[in-house]
C-alpha cells in the first residue's frame, strides 16, 4: 500500500486511535489531540469509518459530484472550431 508522505495516520494507527475511543480511553477530542489530527478530521475519519464496510482504510477524497461543472452544452459551444470567415 502507498502511504501519502505527508500522511499523519496510516491505516494500522488510525485502528489504534479508534481503539482508544472505542474502549473509553480517551474521549475522541483528546485521540484528535494524542494522534496529531484535527477535531474534525477525527469526527469525519470516525463518521465515515462507521459507515464503510473498509473500516479504517485509506479512501479517495475525491468529490462524488460538480455542481459548478460548466454544463455540456456550453462545454461544446466553447470547444467548437472558429466558424470560417
Amino acid at each position: 500500500m502507498n502511504i501519502h508522505k505527508n500522511a499523519r495516520l496510516t491505516p494500522l494507527r488510525r485502528e489504534e486511535m479508534a481503539r482508544d475511543v472505542v474502549e473509553g480511553r480517551l474521549p475522541k477530542a483528546d485521540a484528535a489531540r494524542t494522534y496529531e489530527v484535527t477535531a474534525s478530521w477525527s469526527r469525519d475519519g470516525w463518521s465515515a469509518s462507521e459507515s464503510r464496510d473498509t473500516g479504517m482504510l485509506d479512501h479517495s477524497l475525491r468529490s462524488k459530484t460538480s455542481p459548478r461543472q460548466t454544463q455540456a452544452a456550453m462545454a461544446d459551444v466553447i470547444m467548437a472550431p472558429p466558424a470560417a470567415s
